[in-house]
């Protein structure tokens, strides 16, 4: 059987158990698997059929390892959790930092590997992700952060939770990324006197490794200063992606040499083939060592040592693992003499890589790396005849440009446009004159090419600044349905059939034109809308904030924008890849109902992002998200229109309150009423109690709905009684973060919507809650109950 089938096989069922909402019972499984093994064994005979049997039921068991592979590994991560009990209290550790840290003016970022719990009874996970923010004390009016070190021993006092991901469409699940870096506890470092150092240095060959990458950061920007792209070359030679400013990275993404700005397969195998051919010469030119061992046979050692010391230098993320495995399977075959297949050795790296990390099948970066080498070798490997270089050259790009179409719309839902030309440019100025500077500056001795490097570096970086300037430098679109995914790449294997020149469409294999036909699907099947009179309303699910999509047949509203979310915010990571995996390409109106950076965090990122063609809103009109806005206006009650059947009216505030400078931003809060002929729903963001009897007094006749988002995320301050009993919703959703500081939704209110009898959801609970309005009357969803899997935390379908 060919190895290639049984990776497949083997992989296949490592990528079932990660869409798995619970994980299998283990005994029983391994019991099954262990008797298709003695099946397997007891068949093989002579007999034909038997043997094809045979190997179809060793497929099966390849499949059925790679699930239970998977599983077992899930099995021993997740049972290093931290007990609930222990979520939010003080506990004493000591531990080594094992991470590059991550500092900007208010807090470090780290990881954190526990040794030894000193607080009695607790129980802690290995590995954590901290945070130590800057704390002033009595009598410091300049408090400093602390100056960490990879592989420091400390004693620190934590604060923990499990780790929690904001659970949205087409958004990041930060719970799956924790469990494949085995990150069980995240949390941060109380401010206490005890707080000490006690090793500046633990022993360990990887804490070893990691520090040296933060000298070499160090020394690099002590080098560089402030210039500009000193980011890129410390993650060139550290694979550290984080030095890199989001303005940068934004660029690279659009100009489609993102996989350039990181230490990627190529950098590695360029690397690599640098010292084979070093090594080679310089053993050829000593006897004594020819005699001791062939030269290749040492050159490919030391290429190999090579490899896999920049793989470690780099963080060994998915392109490093996977292009230091194939290179080791080329070494070995070339070791022992033997002739492997560029499809074998790719298919051992695959196989590598999902054995250590059956997590990676979740990672873009496993698809694209692996994908990119898979399309390589479909149009280099076993082709007939010579070509020129150039056009060599010209087919890879024009093949890998077409080849990933569907992964980057499936994943990304975009696709550059000009990143042929700027490969063109960019990988050779940076993989064969950028990158070997780098490197070679790593050495101190020859740390004055590094602003060489800075140099070209800057000259490519002019031309990918000149390509996202042109007018379309990217294809957005929708998410294509899952079945369009194979179909697509079906049709570029067509297309990519020899062909005279590998070029042409029509030239060389029959009727290759088909291809493209199996791609249109990917751009002509739209996403679902609502009917005429219909209503789908989106509660995403931002944290410790509120956003709202209401989507009618041809409109789109979205209702507050979330908080900002660390160097990002709400826009950018949740709101705009559910807009644009939706296929909305444009806001009608967007409410940013008051001035509190949770309700409008996101609003200036979708400003850059996608036309709006009005805001509402009680901003003052010197606010920056009033000056952003090419067309505002003030929310004021009484307003109203009509969409494809459904009716918007504002309720809340009345004009006059804008007359008062004073005025509060809470009790300001733009309220919105949507009614179809099959429901409604209430939205009156962060009003207090005073503000709801104004709606008592004023719209006491419109205040009954069918769902409602409860007002200032169920605190105190708001769901009065009397409001709460007029509105009278059959479902109320909290939007709140998980955790939060304010202890929302508190108990009382909760307690005074549950005795109406009516569905409550809380978005740190079910994550984002998705509600429909249509013919067949009101259907509601939450994200979490959509699309479970077995790492998420488990919390009661009910309030």
């Amino acid at each position: 059987m060919p190895i290639r089938l049984g990776v497949l096989a083997f992989v296949s069922g490592v990528g079932l158990l990660q869409w798995q909402a619970d994980l299998p019972a283990m005994y029983p499984s391994l019991i099954l698997l262990l008797l298709l093994s003695a099946v397997i064994v007891c068949w093989r005979s002579q007999n034909t059929l038997l043997n094809v049997i045979s190997q179809y039921l060793f497929l099966i068991l390849l499949f059925g390892s790679g699930f239970f592979w998977a599983a077992g590994m899930a099995h021993w991560r997740l049972a290093d959790s931290l007990p609930t009990a222990w979520e939010g209290r003080d506990v004493r550790i000591i531990g080594v930092i094992s991470s590059l840290p991550q500092e900007n003016d208010r807090r470090i970022r780290f990881k954190f590997d526990v040794e030894q719990i000193l607080t009695p009874q607790a129980h802690v996970p290995k590995r954590l992700s901290l945070s130590w923010y800057l704390h002033g004390a009595a009598g410091n009016e300049n408090p400093e952060l602390p100056v960490i070190k990879v592989g420091e021993r400390w004693q620190i006092t934590v604060r923990l939770k499990r780790p929690h991901s904001t659970a949205n469409p087409y958004g990041f699940d930060y719970e799956a990324w924790a469990l494949e870096r085995n990150i069980r506890a995240v949390g941060y470092v109380r401010p206490v006197p005890d707080n000490q150092r006690l090793d500046v240095q633990a022993g360990g060959f990887l804490y070893w490794v990691a520090l040296q990458r933060q000298q070499i950061q160090q020394r690099f920007n002590s080098i560089l200063a402030d210039r500009g792209y000193a980011g890129v070359l410390m993650t060139l030679a550290t694979g550290d992606q984080r030095t890199i400013p989001s303005d940068q990275w934004q660029i690279f993404t659009r100009t489609g040499t993102n996989h350039l700005m990181a230490i990627s397969g190529l950098h590695i195998t360029l690397v690599a083939s640098l010292t084979y051919m070093l090594a080679f010469a310089l053993w050829r030119s000593s006897a004594t060592l020819l005699l001791r061992l062939p030269a290749r046979r040492a050159a490919v050692v030391a290429g190999l040592i090579v490899a896999f010391g920049y793989a470690l230098l780099s963080g060994f993320a998915i392109p490093a693992q996977r292009a230091f495995f194939m290179l080791a399977v080329v070494a070995a075959a070339i070791w022992y003499g033997r002739i492997a297949a560029p499809s074998t050795v790719l298919a051992w790296a695959l196989f590598l890589v999902i054995l250590i990390d059956p997590w990676a099948v979740l990672s873009a970066g496993f698809w694209l790396s692996f994908g990119a080498i898979g399309i390589i070798m479909l149009v280099t490997v076993g082709r007939i005849g010579t070509m020129h270089w150039l056009t060599g050259w010209l087919r890879v790009q024009w093949a890998i440009t077409l080849g990933l179409i569907p992964l980057l719309l499936a994943l990304f839902q975009q696709v550059s446009l000009v990143s042929p030309f700027a490969n063109a440019i960019a990988i050779p100025l940076v993989s064969l004159v950028v990158v070997p500077l780098t490197l070679l500056a790593v050495i101190p001795l020859f740390e004055f090419l590094l602003p060489l490097a800075h140099s070209v570096l800057s000259a490519v970086m002019w031309f990918l600044h000149w390509l996202n300037e042109l007018p379309q430098p990217v294809w957005q679109q929708h998410i294509p349905p899952l079945w369009t995914i194979p179909v697509a790449i079906i049709g570029v294997v067509w297309l990519l059939l020899p062909g005279s020149l590998g070029l042409g469409f029509f030239s060389g294999f029959p009727a290759r034109w088909l291809g493209i036909i199996a791609l249109l699907p990917l751009f002509l099947v739209l996403p679902p809308k609502p009917q005429h009179g219909a209503l789908w309303l989106t509660i995403l699910d931002v944290g410790q904030g509120l956003a709202v999509v209401a989507q009618t047949q041809n409109h789109t509203l979205l209702f507050d924008s979330g908080p900002p979310l660390g160097d990002s915010d709400s826009g950018e990571r949740i709101i705009m890849p559910f807009l644009r995996a939706q296929g909305i390409h444009k806001l009608d109106t967007m409410i940013i109902s008051h001035a509190d950076a949770d309700h409008s965090g996101g609003t200036l990122s979708i400003l850059d992002a996608m036309p709006v063609n009005t805001i509402l809103s009680s901003l003052d009109k010197t606010h920056p998200i009033s000056l952003a806005a090419q067309r505002t206006a003030m929310c004021v009650m009484n307003q109203s229109w009509q969409w494809d059947g459904v009716v918007f009216e504002v309720l809340h505030p009345a004009a006059q309150i804008y007359q008062n400078p004073n005025r509060k931003t809470n009790s300001s809060s733009c309220v919105l009423k949507i009614t179809t002929s099959y429901g409604s729903v209430l939205i009156p963001a962060d009003i207090d109690r005073n503000s709801e009897q104004m709606l008592l007094d004023s719209a006491y006749e419109k205040l009954p709905s069918t769902v409602l988002i409860a007002p200032h995320h169920g605190s105190l301050t708001s769901s009065s009684k009397d409001f709460v009993r007029q509105v009278n919703p059959t479902l109320t959703v909290f939007t709140v973060g998980y955790r939060n500081r304010f202890d929302h939704p508190r108990e009382t209110v909760v307690n005074r919507y549950r005795k109406l009898g009516n569905t409550l959801l809380r978005s740190d609970w079910h994550g984002a809650i998705l509600v429909r309005f249509d013919k067949s009357g009101l259907s509601v969803n939450s994200w979490r109950q959509v699309r479970p899997r077995y790492w998420q935390q488990r919390f009661p379908e009910d309030v």
